[in-house]
């Protein structure tokens, strides 16, 4: 797995800014690609974060890498917690959740609409989505609620997306770049 595509997609996760980023990438071995987790597990893990494949589809595989205190602290959200339960989740544990959502990735090829809530995004605009109401901003997700803030968000993304990519690019290794918790 190209560290060129963790640093594109991960680096808000990586700094500790976001829950978490999920990317796709190709493998023409699955015993590489476990591989590259694991160096990537043992890498990454030292600063609090896990790396999991969530599904596996021709010669793909969508990767999720996240920090499982802040995927607790997000889960923990009474508004969140009722998301995903109205969904079918039991809010007991979000290792109990990411199983869940491992389990509907793999019987549907389309993403479950809850999705967002594993990514750290605000559960009033998960909610929005999965109503169906009138967006107010588009930006790494569909915003519902509060614009302003999610514009800032955007923009803290962004920027350290060019950051990183930047101190990768000049020789900076990502287990320097990713912040501990």
């Amino acid at each position: 797995m190209p560290e060129e595509l963790v640093i594109r997609h991960c680096s808000p996760t990586l700094a500790g800014l976001k829950t978490a980023n999920m990317f796709t990438c190709r493998y023409d071995s699955s015993a590489e690609l476990r591989k590259d987790v694991r160096d990537l597990n043992k890498l990454l893990g030292t600063k609090g974060m896990r790396v999991i494949p969530l599904r596996y589809i021709g010669g793909k595989a969508l990767i999720y890498i996240y920090r499982p205190s802040k995927l607790r602290s997000d889960l923990n959200n009474n508004e969140a917690c009722k998301v995903l339960e109205n969904c079918g989740y039991s809010c007991k544990s979000p290792e109990k959740c990411i199983a869940e959502l491992i389990r509907r990735l793999r019987v549907s090829e389309d993403f479950p609409h809850e999705i967002g809530l594993f990514l750290g995004y605000p559960p009033e605009d998960v909610s929005g989505f999965i109503e169906k109401r009138q967006c107010r901003l588009t930006g790494f997700w569909k915003v519902y609620g509060d614009t302003d803030k999610a514009r800032k968000k955007f923009e803290q993304y962004r920027k350290c997306m060019r950051v990183y990519y930047n101190c990768w690019s000049g020789g900076l290794p990502i287990e320097r770049l990713a912040v501990s918790e």
